[in-house]
């Protein structure tokens, strides 16, 4: 079998290294949220939720949980919760910059994949 440059085989199936990329690098966005949260704010609650999705995204990048679209699943779920944050408050920061983060992601899952 002729693996692309651009793909990673991850369990079977080929994903795009950009969708690799573009989730670890949101993964690391979402830790260090939730650890703002919790320097800024004592928000254990932001800290706990925040390392178990990004947790769960990473299982789901390293094709431990699978099929790979638990991880759009995931970052929709994450999508919603940042959305009714940011409409109970109306700050761009942090759940707004959250919210238009997870849809560029979801997106990109959705297109790229």
């Amino acid at each position: 079998m002729e693996v692309l440059a651009d793909s990673a085989i991850i369990a079977g199936n080929m994903i795009p290294n950009k969708i690799v990329i573009i989730l670890w690098f949101y993964i690391v966005l979402l830790l260090a949220g939730g650890l703002m949260g919790f320097i800024k704010a004592k928000s254990k609650i932001s800290l706990i939720t925040s390392t178990i999705f990004a947790v769960l995204l990473a299982l789901c990048n390293l094709a431990v949980i699978q099929p790979f679209y638990i991880a759009d699943i995931l970052v929709g779920l994450l999508l919603i919760v940042f959305g009714i944050r940011f409409a109970k408050g109306r700050k761009f920061m942090p759940s707004g910059l959250m919210l238009v983060l997870s849809a560029v992601v979801l997106a990109a899952l959705l297109f790229l994949h």
